[in-house]
């Protein structure tokens, strides 16, 4: 933090011990001890309750995350289910109009057997 070696700390003592003097500088520094001790309290106690914000605000976000992330399956789920039974539907249709497709085609080839003797005349006809 600071740079403060061996010589520079015995001027700081050797200042404060002119300017304070040798009586009250034992009090001093009790009281910057004290000062000192109270701001490290202080500065931990801060540190701890950032620490349980951060915790609390964190298992928040992670419940809603969860809760979302259930939301969407259950709707995949259900969209699944829509979709799967729209193509089962969709399926049914398409086997019902082939089926009549089929039919309708078979009994063209029946009726146009029949039919195709009288075109092969007529078209005998018109030669």
């Amino acid at each position: 933090m600071f740079d403060v070696g061996m010589p520079e700390l015995f001027v700081i003592l050797i200042v404060a011990l002119l300017v304070i003097g040798p009586k009250k500088l034992p009090e001093l520094a009790k009281a910057l001890g004290k000062g000192l001790s109270e701001l490290k309290n202080a500065l931990q106690d801060m540190k701890d309750t950032v620490e349980e914000e951060f915790e609390e605000t964190t298992s928040e976000i992670r419940e809603a995350v969860t809760d979302v992330k259930k939301q969407i399956q259950a709707e995949v789920r259900d969209v699944g289910k829509t979709v799967g039974s729209s193509v089962q539907d969709v399926k049914k249709q398409f086997e019902a109009e082939s089926e009549e497709i089929n039919k309708t085609l078979r009994e063209t080839e029946q009726g146009g057997e029949d039919h195709g003797e009288d075109g092969s005349e007529g078209a005998g006809k018109s030669s």
